[in-house]
This record gives structure tokens, sequence and C-alpha cells, in this order.
């Protein structure tokens, strides 16, 4: 496991300017396991119509190919809580490092779509296992007045990994020849993208080595000394702040069980079941609002509603180029104005344009092709506009619900049962992205326009939820806002 004695220094400084730029160096290191999950989670948005069309699947058969991915997902945030305070959370890091590099070469080398899926599945894992101990890890290694900050890092690694993916896709795709069945060297263009995925991975595995282990962690393990030095690097304020807060997560700390079951997490000895539902509620939002399908559907969307294969993937990088600005925003402000006004804006904009979305779908002429599969075509500016609503979507996703939902699900909990919440919550999120990903292709063959209004509804309902629920958690450290 790796110890405090990094190279990020300034352990003894007792500087605060030094100190937070430990914490952003080490932020930034275990924020690249958002980057490989945005990178798995939509670089299939590329490969999915030479998938289908390789191993002739229809609708429903993409649609599993795709989001049973994120069944493993779910699987590896379930259990990434556990595994995290028994291991500690670089451990963690490191096997989604692995299971990433696993899942990218296997996917992209399949005998079958069965073995395809099962590759997808591995790395799904990994993603689960990121999904929980990134943010988690960020949360725990922040100082309070930047840890919003901090923690919109992890979103931003995965808008960055989505716009990565997408690039690449982009080039891969027109190296060989505008088909994404062509051959580079041998090898088609699909399977190249899903194979280059085990680059970052390496990358992502060979930077946990150098940070250290979270103090949280630390000190539940009785290893204070170790505890101290991480502080002192990451949060400064001299020997006697240090001691005051090794003492203060010590008390957090103190009702702390060995492990932490799901049962407890909602008995009413333990006492945090209302904290924990409104965690599951908002983890689950996030995905029911539909932002997947820009990312994972995006080039098969736009396709169908009349834009060419070349066009449609260039589309999928202006929507994470979009996805990418909104974060900024959401870095710039998070610790300003606050967790709970960035959701409720957020749900807003989202909402309305999600509204006028739907209402441009509703005119979509729809057609059958020579496969049998329905094609939708919008005319005249509605096109124009679906594109404009679409991506506006996008932006209020990307500066709201994207990286606050993180950022609040790592620092709502108490210390004693973080880690195995976060991993409850998370794993709620996957369970809904799977359901609207399932679901997504067989449900635009039967109206477009009203799948649209259904993703405004939940945009909708999620102002309520924040509005009703959920408690400002800036500027207090982690013992105060758990």
């Amino acid at each position: 496991m790796a110890t405090s004695d990094t190279s990020f220094g300034g352990s003894g400084s007792g500087s605060t300017h030094t100190s937070a730029g430990n914490a952003v160096l080490i932020a930034a290191a275990a924020a690249l396991g958002g980057f490989l999950f945005g990178y798995d989670t939509a670089v299939i948005n590329g490969a999915v119509g030479a998938i289908r069309d390789k191993y002739d699947i229809g609708a429903g058969g993409t649609g599993l190919t795709v989001s049973l991915t994120l069944l493993g997902a779910a699987l590896g945030a379930w259990i990434a809580g556990d595994l995290a305070d028994r291991l500690g959370r670089i451990r963690v890091m490191q096997l989604a490092a692995v299971l990433f590099m696993l899942g990218s070469i296997g996917s992209a080398f399949p005998f079958s779509i069965y073995d395809l899926t099962f590759w997808r599945i591995v790395g799904g894992v990994g993603v689960g296992f990121a999904a929980v101990i990134a943010p988690a890890y960020i949360a725990e290694i922040s100082p309070a007045a930047i840890r919003g900050r901090l923690g919109s890092m992890y979103q931003l690694a995965i808008v960055l990994g989505i716009a990565i993916s997408q690039l690449v896709n982009y080039a891969l795709h027109e190296a060989a020849g505008g088909d994404a069945r062509g051959t580079l060297a041998g090898i088609e263009a699909w399977q190249w993208m899903l194979a280059l995925e085990a680059i970052p991975a390496l990358l992502y595995l060979l930077m946990t080595f150098p940070i250290p282990e979270s103090p949280r962690f630390l000190i539940l393990q009785g290893r204070h000394d170790e505890a101290r030095k991480v502080l002192a690097e990451v949060e400064g304020g001299g020997e006697e702040r240090v001691t005051s807060r090794i003492a203060e997560i010590r008390e957090s700390l103190r009702e702390r069980t060995a492990k932490i079951s799901v049962r407890q997490l909602f008995s009413k000895e333990m006492g945090v079941a209302p904290l924990v539902w409104v965690g599951i509620g908002l983890a689950a939002l996030q995905q029911f609002v539909g932002i997947n399908v820009i990312f994972y559907y995006s080039a098969t969307l736009w396709e169908a509603v009349g834009f060419g294969e070349d066009r449609s993937l260039l589309i999928s990088v202006v929507s994470a180029l979009v996805n990418i600005v909104g974060t900024f925003v959401a870095i710039a402000v998070i610790d300003r104005i606050g967790r709970r006004p960035l959701l409720l804006i957020g749900s807003v904009g989202m909402a309305v344009s999600l509204g006028i979305t739907a209402i441009c779908f509703s005119s979509a002429v729809v057609t059958t092709d020579a496969d049998g599969d329905s094609v939708a075509t919008l005319s005249g500016a509605n096109g124009t506009i679906a594109l404009i609503a679409a991506n506006a979507f996008v932006f209020f996703f990307a500066f709201s619900w994207g990286p606050v939902v993180w950022v609040l699900i790592s620092e709502m909990f108490p210390n004693r049962v973080r880690a195995a919440a976060v991993g409850v919550a998370t794993a709620a999120n996957w369970v809904a992205n799977f359901l609207v990903s399932a679901t997504f292709p067989s449900l635009a063959d039967w109206n477009l326009s009203l799948t649209y209004g259904g993703y405004a509804v939940m945009a909708a309902l999620s102002f309520f939820v924040v509005w009703k629920f959920v408690t400002e958690t800036r500027g207090r450290t982690l013992e105060e806002a758990g």
C-alpha cells in the first residue's frame, strides 16, 4: 500500500498555499479514474454501429451490449466501499486500473458478441470501483475551502474522457475511410477504439503509487503518524492544527465498526438511513434525466434525424466540448455559490431544454429502412433547434448535476459510513444508468418525443427533490458536513 511519504512534498511547511497545491496534485492523479470512467462508458458510441452490423443484432441486443457494462459498474460500486475499508483507497484504485486494461483489450478482440459483452462487464466493474473511490478519496484529502473545486475535478476528468474518446473515435473512423468497420493495420477501427483505453489505464495504475493513502483510512487503521504527515501535506496549519484535526477525525470514527453492511446503513441504530436515501435519489436522478443517451447513442441518434455518419460523430465531439466548458463553470463557482443553488439552476435548465427537444421530435416523420428499423426525420428548423436544445441540456447538466452530485455524495455522509454509503449511492447511479441505456433504443423506436418528454419530467422532479431534501455542505469539513 502506498505510504504517506510521497513525492508531492510540503508535509512540514505548514503553508496554506503549498498544502493546497499538494492537494490539487494528489486530486488530479486520483481523478484519472474519472477519465477512464468517461472514456470507457462513451467509447462504445463510436463502435456500437459496427458491433451491431458485425454481429447482426437488433435494437434490443444493441441496448443490452451497451448497458450490461453498466450492471458491471453497479456491481463494482456495490463492493467498492467494503474493499476500500478493508484494503485502502489506493489499492482499490489499482484494482480498477487493472480491470480497465483487461476489459479494454478483451472487448477489442472478442470471439463473439458474448465474450465482448463479458469483457465490457469486466471494464464496467472497474468503472464502478473508480466511480466510488475517486470522489471519496478526493473528498478525504481535500481542504474544506476548496473541496468542491477538487471534487469537481473528478467530473472534469469524466468529461475529458468522454471528449477524448469521441475525438479518438472520429479520427479512427476517418483514418479507416469513413467506416468504423474499415481496417487499420489489419484491425477494424472499432476494435482500435476499444483497445486504446489500455494506455490511460496503465497511466492511472502508475499514478496511484506516489499518492498518499487517505488520512481517514489511516486513522481507522491506527496509523496515526502516517495520517499526521498526510494532513500536514494537504491541509497545512501547523502541528497544533494537525493534532486538532486528528482528534476531530478520531471522534467522528469512534462509532465505526469493522465493517458496515447495507442492512446497517438502513437501520435505525445507525441513524443515517435518511441521508442514504437522499444520496440514492440524487444518484438515480442524475441518470434518469437521460444525459448518457447523448453520449452512448448520439451518433446513431443524429444519423436517425438526418445527419450523415461523419457529421453525427462530429456533433458528438461538439457535445463533449460543451460538457467540458460547463464543467469548468462548475469548478469556478461551486465553492462560491454552493452545491444546492447549482443543482436547482441546473434542474430548471435541463427541464426546459429537454422539453424543447421533445417538442421538436414530435414533428418527426418516422419511416422504416431496409433492415426494418424505424428512422425518424426532422424537417425545417426543427433539426437545428433540437440540436441546440440537446447541447443546452448538456451544458446545464455539466455545470450542475454532473459534478455537484459526485461532490455531495462524497461529503454528505459521516466518516464512519462514508465508503459504504457512497458505494450504495453509486450502485444506484449505475442501475439507473443501465435502465436508461437499455431502454432507450426501444423507446426511441416507439416514440422519441415522449422519450425525451419523460427525461424532462425527471429533470423537473429533480428540482423538487433538491428543494425539499438537500442540505448545503459548502465550506464545512467532512466531519461537520456529515
